[in-house]
């Protein structure tokens, strides 16, 4: 199936530090950690690049000339750098910073460190066909706790029957957990604050105005913390190509 409307242009947030996966982040950003023989954020970016994903921007700080190497090369999709050198802005501040590189039109946000082993049609082609600009300004791409391997948390949203989202209480267990892939539109941000500031601030207003839609991944995520979780990860890409 061809999906209706796939965006152009895509975030990459490869700007964290990575603290949790140290003592491999004092030498090596976290995005470019291979998982089946493959870096982080080159999986993410040959997905983009798969659903037909034109324009990238990819924000850097911490290492950020070994990610500026790193891409060099890469014409599929163009990358753009953003660069954060001077102060990390946070999963909301990266993406207002880098809005004039984005186009005018919704665009795919991504965590670099966001993996899956999906089956059949790509997630994000998924996803873009699941959008429906009359009735969200966003959408997440959810996973569920029960395919993800390596979380051990208590989910992050109810899923409604017709996809709209609503946070979990405190001390409840939800199904759902935000796999780090978004469509949003740009106008979102057009007031948004400079300096830090953390998407979930985005993911609250949206809430309040029902306006913030999710839909499941087809497949298994892969929450890669820390290096303990690298092993795990491997045998899942591993399996997948068996």
């Amino acid at each position: 199936m061809t999906a209706r409307f796939v965006p152009s242009h895509a975030m990459v947030l490869a700007a964290g530090l990575g603290q949790r996966m140290r003592p491999i982040t004092d030498v090596i950003p976290k995005p470019l950690v291979e998982i089946g023989g493959k870096t982080m954020l080159d999986h993410a970016l040959d997905r983009l690049a798969a659903v037909g994903v034109a324009e990238a921007v990819v924000n850097v700080h911490h290492l950020a000339a070994k990610i500026e190497a790193h891409l060099a090369g890469r014409t599929r999709p163009r990358i753009t750098i953003s660069d954060e050198r001077a102060e990390l802005l946070e999963t909301g501040g990266g993406v207002t910073k880098a809005l004039p590189l984005l186009g005018h039109e919704p665009f795919f946000h991504l965590n670099s460190d966001s993996l899956w082993v999906e089956n059949g049609v790509p997630n994000l082609q998924r996803l873009a066909e699941a959008w429906q600009p009359a009735r969200m300004d966003m959408l997440l791409m959810m996973a569920q706790v029960s395919r993800s391997m390596g979380y051990d948390g208590a989910g992050d949203f109810h899923l409604a029957g017709d996809g709209g989202l609503t946070r979990r209480k405190p001390g409840e267990e939800v199904p759902h957990i935000y796999a780090g892939v978004a469509i949003l539109k740009p106008g979102l941000l057009v007031d948004a604050p400079k300096g830090p500031w953390s998407l979930n601030l985005l993911f609250d207003r949206l809430i309040a105005e029902g306006r913030l839609c999710g839909h499941v991944m087809d497949g298994e995520w892969l929450h890669v913390g820390t290096p303990e979780a690298i092993p795990e990860a491997e045998q899942r890409f591993a399996a997948r190509a068996a």
